[in-house]
């Protein structure tokens, strides 16, 4: 007897009613779920074909049914075949994505530098104060599980962790309809110290995979400057200004900042975490003069900065260098249209997704 769409529904209705509740299933409860749109004595027919077929069992006479070992097994296969094809989409949309995005800043910082005649900078997308899509857990070996997270953005982040206590199928799914239902949509911030003791408490013996897990989804929120990219276009036109060239040690160290990755990294992160605080106008661009300037070498320059939005908490920062004696007009007009641009490209492209 082959496992039909409707028996498998049944039989998908039941293990969750079961998984929720730990109580045996009747016929009653799974004839309220409205996408089955079926009788009780159908659905207790398909129950005993699902019964007859070993999927379901009956505790005692007059109980409902419960999964058995060839139903949850058959429930587990499936739903790891639906996560790691949703991972795998997923990760193909971010590489095409990321590719997509990568020419286009690469581009970016060369048109801007030829409009501005200054040394340019812009940073890739980083999630701030992303959520959680979700979680899932699956069974390596007798001694680990792996832990693929998925966060807003479609970061996705992969961990492996160690089991201080054997583990079965069941259990794995039980803990990734527990942490899903609990974790799921929330921010780093919003999981407290009452909701990982809650969920300590329901892992039992497992409690330690909780702590892993959420270890595992602080590292996909967090941002490594080693995963940031940075693009920059332009710094030879600093010999266009004598006043940065002049003094031949200082001119080499101002070029010299624009090889480092890291402070160029901490200088655009620092001035986008202080974005809007004095901000006296509402076109988000800031500008530093001089000794305001993060960065030391840049001290005899003027630091012209402003954030693109991506969506989904996406966020990157562009930077553009000059002398003190910048034509500010000029370089806050192309920001503000190309900022204005960078959004409308990336929120366009997104819809589709959404």
């Amino acid at each position: 007897m082959d496992l039909d769409e409707r028996k498998q529904k049944i039989l998908n209705a039941i293990i969750q009613t079961y998984l929720d509740t730990g109580e045996p299933v009747g016929s009653r409860t799974i004839s309220k779920y409205t996408d089955l749109n079926l009788s009780s004595a159908t659905i207790r027919n398909e129950m005993s074909d699902l019964e007859e077929m070993g999927y379901i069992m009956q505790p005692h006479t007059s109980a409902g049914r419960i999964p058995s070992d060839k139903g949850y097994r058959l429930y587990v296969n499936q739903l790891m075949r639906e996560k790691n094809q949703e991972v795998e989409d997923i990760q193909q949309l971010a590489i095409k994505r990321t590719d997509r995005l990568e020419k286009v800043l690469q581009q970016v910082v060369r048109v801007l530098a030829m409009n501005t005649n200054y040394a340019t900078m812009i940073t890739g997308p980083q999630i701030h104060k992303t959520r959680l899509k979700f979680i899932q857990l699956s069974k390596v070996s007798e001694e680990q599980i792996l832990a693929v997270i998925v966060a807003e953005g479609n970061m996705v982040k992969n961990r492996m962790i160690p089991l201080e206590e054997p583990i079965n199928d069941e259990q794995i799914l039980k803990l990734n309809l527990m942490l899903n239902t609990q974790l799921n949509g929330l921010t780093m911030d919003q999981i407290n110290l009452g909701m990982i003791t809650k969920l300590k408490e329901e892992a039992g013996i497992h409690s330690s995979v909780i702590n892993n897990v959420l270890d595992a989804v602080a590292a996909a929120i967090a941002v490594d400057a080693d995963d940031v990219p940075v693009y920059t276009s332009g710094t030879t036109n600093f010999l266009k200004y004598p006043e940065l060239v002049t003094d031949s040690e200082k001119a080499s160290q101002l070029l010299g900042t624009f090889e480092e990755k890291e402070v160029l990294i901490d200088m655009l992160k620092n001035v986008e975490n202080s974005s809007g605080e004095d901000d006296e106008n509402s076109t988000g661009i800031q500008i530093y003069i001089g000794n305001e300037s993060p960065v030391q070498t840049m001290k005899d320059c003027s630091v012209v900065t402003t954030t693109y939005e991506l969506g989904d908490g996406m966020t990157g920062t562009i930077g553009i260098v000059g002398p003190k004696r910048m034509d500010y007009e000029n370089v806050v007009d192309n920001l503000k249209t190309l900022k204005s641009q960078l959004d409308g490209i990336f929120k366009k492209q997104k819809k589709p997704d959404t």
